[in-house]
């Protein structure tokens, strides 16, 4: 038997005869004659070639066995063509197709999950692209066009490519495991440079040469910021943390907030970036105020209790 290829309209007839349990409240709810409603769902049969409902002996239009193995898909049908259309909506309001967006590894985790969890409810139909980068490489996602939007930390100077917002910010502090010799109390100006520091790297030639908060010189250089997590846990070295990431360890011992005459310890400004020649869609500006107005809550929270 030959399968006819059956219309949205007679798709979305079956589906709400399904869900309101009649033809005649199915009628009702699309505006249509109970006429209208029984021969579209005739219509549906004669193209699959399926009786789709059971209406003997019954008040109510049953499901047959067809009807409930082509319920899913049937749904499915009219819930992508829903996105379509929300989609075409969207683009004619002129907000963006797709947002991709470069964010600073220094970033508290849990407060990129709150943003873009309301991300995903105030902006369904906008689909999302995600780099985690440090340093200088947040910036050149954005210079190279891999990226309309970062969030980057203070490490370039005023580039006239860039449009430039501070949203916030996140303290680092010097750390090391309980074991180490600069844990062991107050120290000595140059202590810190007779032990091993660790210091986040950059994968991007925009900073390549600069120092940030490096005063020993004893480095290891890491380009993944949990990898540098755990080594200081293992005990392999000093160095810079964001408060949010070690807050845990120093409350549970397994690091030491350290207390060096230098005072390596920073406030890591946090600027959103995008370029001057782009204008930002609805989906990024709001992006920019809900990351800003979030990291501003949790700058809020006293850092013994930050859960983040």
């Amino acid at each position: 038997m030959i399968v006819g290829q059956p219309s949205l309209d007679h798709v979305r007839i079956f589906l709400a005869v399904v869900e309101e349990g009649s033809f005649n409240a199915a009628a009702k709810r699309m505006g249509r004659a109970i006429s209208a409603i029984s021969y579209g769902i005739s219509q549906l049969e004669a193209q699959l070639g399926l009786t789709l409902f059971d209406r003997e002996g019954s008040r109510r239009p049953e499901l047959t066995e067809a009807g409930r193995a082509l319920l899913a898909e049937a749904q499915g049908v009219a819930d992508r063509t829903d996105r379509l259309l929300a989609k075409a909506r969207s683009l004619h309001q002129g907000l963006e197709a797709e947002l991709s967006l470069a964010l600073d590894v220094m970033l508290p985790g849990e407060a990129i999950a709150h943003v873009l969890r309301d991300f995903a409810a105030m902006f369904p139909t906008v689909a999302l692209r995600l780099h985690i980068e440090a340093l200088g490489a947040v910036a050149a996602c954005v210079l190279d066009g891999d990226a309309q939007l970062a969030v980057a930390g203070p490490t370039l100077g005023e580039d006239p490519a860039l449009e430039r917002q501070v949203i916030g910010s996140v303290e680092l502090v010097p750390v090391a495991a309980p074991d180490h010799p600069l844990a062991q109390g107050v120290n000595a100006p140059g202590d810190s440079r007779e032990h091993l520091q660790l210091v986040l790297t950059d994968r991007s030639p925009l900073t390549q040469g600069r120092e940030f908060a490096v005063l020993s010189p004893h480095s290891w250089r890491l380009a993944d910021l949990g990898a540098k997590h755990a080594l200081l846990r293992e005990g392999l070295g000093w160095g810079n943390m964001p408060r949010h990431m070690v807050a845990q360890d120093i409350a549970e011992g397994r690091l030491v907030e350290l207390v060096l005459p230098e005072d390596p310890g920073d406030q890591y400004t946090l600027t959103a970036l995008w370029r001057r020649d782009v204008l930002l869609g609805p989906a990024a500006s709001w992006m920019v105020d809900a990351l800003r107005d979030r990291l501003a809550a949790c700058e809020a929270v006293e850092p013994s209790v930050r859960a983040i």
